[in-house]
Parts: structure tokens; sequence; C-alpha cells
């Protein structure tokens, strides 16, 4: 079933083009990246060299606290790999805190602080081309926290920078306890958390963007719009 036979898009509440720094000022980089704008689009890469592992890795997060019940959406384009991307959402501290609360420890962009710290937050990797595995099967996986809980999967339509001829237009539902994410129009997963299995359902909060270095990609477009569900249709 595709996403709007299930949800209908409303009011746009958030727009920004990422078309130039000024765009971004407000943004907040954890970890050393540099965002550039050579095509009018933000390109995000990474700073310290990825023999240093996670050391090397970043997230950049908008400043706006989001409701639930929205659909994110922007435009992808992979640049160079290998690597990795992922779209952080609903991210709040462990005990409700705003995700920049003074009281939560620092974040460096290492992947445990953002999975075995004291956030909540789910989060959907996608353009997996870090490792041999991920190169061979290409996935978009679904995982929620604090824990590093693997909660849906399922094929990632794009194909390798070589092949691909972007933008990819990314698509990313929730509505309650209901997840929906699409590329290009396609579901890619519908998962329903019971708020139980994984810990308790996660309501709104921040979103923001990570990369795997070497990676470099951009993006352009992002925009957050309230949704509705469509009578009768029951998941």
């Amino acid at each position: 079933m595709v996403w709007n036979e299930i949800f209908s898009l409303e009011e746009l509440i958030y727009h920004n083009p990422l078309a130039e720094e000024n765009d971004v000022r407000d943004f907040k980089m954890e970890g050393q990246a540099a965002a550039s704008f050579p095509r009018n689009r933000m390109r995000l890469e990474n700073k310290l060299d990825p023999s240093l592992g996670q050391a090397s890795n970043f997230v950049y997060w908008c400043p706006v606290e989001f409701p639930d019940n929205i659909a994110i959406t922007w435009d992808f384009w992979p640049i160079y790999e290998p690597g990795l991307c992922i779209l952080f959402f609903a991210a709040r501290g462990i005990h409700g805190e705003d995700l920049f609360d003074s009281r939560l420890s620092a974040r460096t962009g290492m992947y445990d602080q953002y999975h075995h710290g004291d956030i909540n937050a789910f989060h959907v990797s996608y353009f997996r081309r870090k490792y041999e595995e991920e190169r061979s099967f290409h996935t978009c996986n679904l995982r929620k926290s604090y824990g590093f809980h693997l909660v849906s999967q399922g094929g990632d339509p794009i194909p390798s920078v070589v092949d691909a001829r972007g933008p990819y237009r990314m698509k990313l539902l929730k509505w309650g306890n209901e997840i929906l994410f699409a590329i290009n129009e396609m579901t890619v997963f519908h998962w329903i958390d019971d708020g139980k299995t994984f810990g308790k359902l996660l309501g709104g909060g921040k979103i923001g963007f990570r990369q795997m270095a070497p990676l470099i990609a951009e993006y352009a477009n992002l925009k957050v719009y309230a949704i509705s569900k469509i009578k009768g249709k029951n998941s």
C-alpha cells in the first residue's frame, strides 16, 4: 500500500531549501564536518580521517522542535561512497528534555552516544554503503533507541553513486505509533509500534542528518507537514 492511501499531507509547518549557508545558521553540528553549498544545495562531508572510525562521523541537527503526526520530506543526492546516511527523528532526552538541554551528556558524533546515551529517538538508515555486506545487498533500516532495536527493514532502491541520478525524494511519515518510509513515492517499510516490545511510544522531537565517513552527500528542500490519517484506513 502506498503512503497516500493511508495518510494525507496537511499544513506545511516547516520549509528549508538548504540552498545557502544562511539557511543552516541555527543548525547544530555534533562531530567535525563541513557543510557547503556548491550546487545551491547542502553538501555534507567529514573533516576527520575515516581511519578514526566512529570519531570521524557526525550529526547535523535542525534546531526546530517538531510535534508528532508529521511527514518529513527531503531531496537526496549521493556524491561519493562508501558510507551511510541516517535521519534521526522524534529525538528528545530520555526524560522528555529538549535534545540540547545542558543536563544531557555532550555528543560528538560517536554512534553509541545516540543509541545508548541519554536520548530517545528513531532513526532510519539509507544509502548503506559502508561495509561489504551493505554494498552487496542494499537495505534501509529503522531502529528505535534507547537501545539498538532494529524494528523494520526494506529494500533500498537507490543505486550506487556511479549510476545515481538524483534527486531521490525521501519521505518519512510518523503518526502516533506508525512509521512509514518511502523513496520516490515507493513504500520501503511501514511499521507499527506496540509501545512495549521496544520501549514506550515516542512522540515529537528534533530531526538530524547523520553520515558515516567518507561519504559525501547533498540535501535540499527539507519540508515538514502536519498529516492526518485517512478515515477508515487501519493498518
